[in-house]
């Protein structure tokens, strides 16, 4: 079964708070490395897989983007997505990307933000993915980074006798598969994959990797957050950028 934890009211509740803080992991580390990483936009079709309230849909109209179709399993994403943005060629729709319908050759791009670390087949969504892509369309994405997620459930930092973090335990990182956490409310459920299975799924789908980056938070970005600098310790997040092969 497909979780669809953003609309536990609970959780959904939690996340807004987080997310309208003007500083926090979002906005000081994934998304300008996400952005850094985004092509020309002019003229393009663009699929928008977890698309959330349709903020970064809507911005890649305002750069130029022919169409912007943004889907997400939430209701709750989807309900203010269209209640915030209203456009010709922008479209949203609720819906999970292993049951949303693509047709071969659809997009030029397909982007998707800290999404694709909820999907169980990883392997059959980049296929599907893949398909929809026109010949050097490219594929842009980012997940919680493998050493991340690789110990979900279990303790991750362990500190010393004076209280100060000492290190991160990676563990059970070869065993792939569901793992289970606390965040925010209880049974949050994401998978985790190695990073040769990432690379190596995109590699079998067709998509040639250009560009990974496993960010790091500016000196800038840490003085508005300081915990930011456990990222010199640890990865929080993977980006991705892939084009199509012809």
């Amino acid at each position: 079964m497909k979780q669809n934890i953003y609309d536990n009211e609970q959780f959904f509740k939690g996340y807004e708070e987080i997310r309208n803080r003007k500083f926090n992991y979002n906005n000081l580390l994934e998304r300008p490395n996400f952005l850094a990483l985004i092509p020309d936009l002019h003229g393009k079709v663009i699929l928008d897989v977890g698309c959330g309230k349709g903020d970064f849909a809507n911005d890649c109209m305002e750069k130029g983007a022919l169409q912007v179709d943004g889907i997400d399993i939430s209701r709750n994403m989807i309900a203010a997505a269209k209640r915030n943005y209203k456009k010709e060629r922008l479209h949203f729709q609720q819906a999970a990307i292993e049951d949303f319908v693509l047709s071969d050759r659809q997009y030029d791009i397909i982007c998707s933000s800290l999404v694709l670390h909820y999907v169980a087949d990883f392997e059959a969504v980049i296929e599907k993915i893949s398909n929809a892509m026109r010949p050097n369309g490219i594929f842009l994405f980012s997940i919680e980074h493998p050493i991340s997620t690789a110990n979900k459930g279990k303790e991750q930092w362990i500190k010393d006798e004076a209280g100060e973090l000492s290190h991160f335990v990676v563990d059970r990182y070869q065993h792939e598969g569901e793992r289970s956490q606390h965040w925010l409310v209880d049974n949050v459920v994401m998978y985790h994959r190695s990073m040769a299975t990432i690379v190596n799924t995109l590699i079998g789908s067709n998509l040639q990797i250009e560009k990974i980056i496993e960010p790091v938070p500016t000196n800038e970005a840490i003085e508005y957050l300081p915990t930011l600098q456990k990222e010199h310790r640890r990865p929080s997040f993977l980006i991705m950028r892939a084009r199509k092969s012809n």
